[in-house]
């Protein structure tokens, strides 16, 4: 267990996040710094399976019983976690940045959602930049009128990733 691989094939990676409690394991540690109880992360993913607060101990039970037996020990051999079986606790390896990409959406043309728009947000900032100082062409319009122009282009992106990805959304909602 206390192995790391270097580097993790599509077909692993797809296999780690093909299950909803590892992917939620991966999802709860990346939203967390440090270090997490298995009981704690437990009881996080109890609370997204059921929607209930508090969890029924039933249903926490079982969730611990399957970490601590499968999941966790199948993501620590992979080097995605490391799991501190004696202290029951759970912290990310480097091994999670291979798999932290695909647990983000990725468009068709390769790039994830995230990407796009921290692409988007720099290249706004730019073109307002350059319009303040004058740059030519660019400076030649309004800086509102650049930073309006990248905002419209934010609200369509937004829509039409929402509209892509509405099956997802009423899953989570429905």
């Amino acid at each position: 267990m206390l192995s790391q691989k270097p580097h993790l094939s599509e077909i692993e990676i797809y296999d780690v996040l093909a299950n909803e409690r590892r992917w939620e394991t991966l999802r709860v540690l990346t939203t967390t710094s440090g270090r997490i109880t298995v009981a704690e992360l437990a009881t996080a993913i109890a609370e997204v399976e059921t929607a209930t607060r508090p969890v029924p101990k039933s249903t926490r039970d079982s969730v611990y019983a399957s970490l601590h037996q499968t999941h966790l020990p199948k993501l620590d051999e992979l080097g995605i976690i490391k799991y501190h079986i004696d202290s029951r606790e759970i912290e990310l390896r480097d091994g999670a940045k291979q798999v932290d990409r695909y647990m983000d959406v990725v468009t068709k043309y390769g790039v994830t959602w995230g990407e796009y728009y921290q692409l988007l947000g720099i290249s706004g900032q730019m073109l307002v930049i350059f319009s303040l100082i004058g740059l030519p062409l660019v400076g030649a319009i309004d800086p509102i009128l650049w930073a309006s122009l990248v905002l419209g282009v934010f609200a369509i992106s937004v829509g039409y990733q929402l509209w892509t990805s509405r099956w997802r959304l009423l899953q989570l909602f429905g």
